[in-house]
């Protein structure tokens, strides 16, 4: 009992140090990238780690398939535009009444949709993801349709603007964090423990007495709600919003960052992100110049290229992958280091 204890403790020890230096790199970082370029694409990672983070606790945690998060993310993104611009509500209240209108979309949809398992539940997000955009293209007296939805205000703290976006920057970092933070402890929690059994088997999680359909409710809602309060934060910070930027695309490339990060790691959620918005801005760049034509096209290649080459050679992401590889090199340094330090 007592080596479990420990175990745990040193456990908890490493999660506070992780913590603790993704925090202090987040708070660095825009000393060192201090163009407008560069912050604006640290804005985006941060705004998608934290719809990342709610999708690896539905897909890695509880094991439910989800191809229309994109969808989610948009609703907090219209959501927000509508209320400031249409009804002039102040932009935080909008967010919480997004969040709260998205989460509550997210447990009637999941109702019918938990009924359907494997490639089945898969279509039916897909499906729920289409019907949410073709709502935002054909619904043009409230979203302005294919056009977009300009005029959103900026975000503001009291008597503070967020105008510059060193200012966004932190606050969608600190809305990051907080959201890393809550998922984390979620994992570590009886319900995290139960979302696990239930990403085992669903059978034997019920034999246990483990409410799955409430879990599994309970994940998509948590799920949606991070998406939706990422969907605001982009809404403000662009201050436009248009269908286009949540399509079908949007949801593969959330998925591929979860992928990428490792699905069953919160943690990887920011590595992810990172890894697969500074591949896209990659391909803007290198793509036309190689074919003389637009990268769109290409970037759903890229995405299925990348997700083949992730799920057969580091099938579990990049984080555990490397955490495995940095235990391992700690664990040859311990037995080399004596043979070079003069003083042991």
């Amino acid at each position: 009992m007592s080596a479990l204890a420990t175990g745990w403790a040193a456990s908890r020890r490493r999660l506070r140090v992780g913590f603790a230096a993704l925090t202090l790199l987040v708070a660095l970082l825009p000393l060192v990238f201090r163009t407008p370029y560069a912050l604006s694409t640290l804005i985006l990672i941060g705004i998608y780690s934290i719809v990342t983070t709610g999708l690896c606790l539905l897909m890695g945690y509880a094991g439910q398939v989800s191809l229309g998060q994109a969808a989610f993310f948009g609703l907090g993104a219209y959501a927000s535009a509508v209320l400031t611009t249409r009804l002039s509500w102040s932009p935080w209240i909008a967010m919480v009444a997004a969040a709260a209108g998205t989460g509550l979309l997210a447990y009637v949809i999941g109702i019918p949709i938990f009924r359907l398992r494997g490639h089945y539940l898969a279509m039916a997000t897909l499906g729920f993801g289409a019907i949410v955009r073709i709502t935002m293209n054909e619904w043009r007296a409230v979203t302005g349709g294919p056009t977009g939805l300009p005029g959103i205000p900026r975000l503001s703290i009291g008597g503070l603007a967020l105008n510059s976006d060193l200012t966004y920057y932190y606050l969608v970092w600190a809305v990051g964090l907080v959201a890393l933070a809550l998922a984390r402890n979620m994992v570590d929690s009886r319900v995290g423990r139960a979302l696990r059994a239930i990403h085992g088997s669903e059978a034997a999680a019920e034999s246990l007495g483990i409410d799955v359909a409430q879990l599994k409710l309970q994940a998509l809602v948590t799920s949606a709600v991070y998406a939706s309060v990422a969907g605001s934060l982009y809404a403000h910070y662009m201050i436009f919003v248009s269908p286009g930027a949540f399509d079908v695309d949007a949801s593969v490339q959330l998925v591929l960052m979860a992928a990428v990060g490792g699905i069953a790691s919160i943690w990887g959620a920011p590595l992810g992100a990172a890894v697969v918005t500074l591949l896209t801005l990659a391909l803007r760049e290198i793509v036309p110049l190689i074919t003389q034509h637009g990268s769109g096209e290409h970037q759903i290649i890229a995405y299925g290229i990348l997700l083949v080459v992730i799920m057969i050679f580091v099938p579990e992401g990049l984080t555990p992958t490397l955490a495995r590889a940095t235990q391992r090199l700690s664990r040859r340094l311990a037995t080399v280091r004596p043979r070079w330090l003069p003083w042991r």
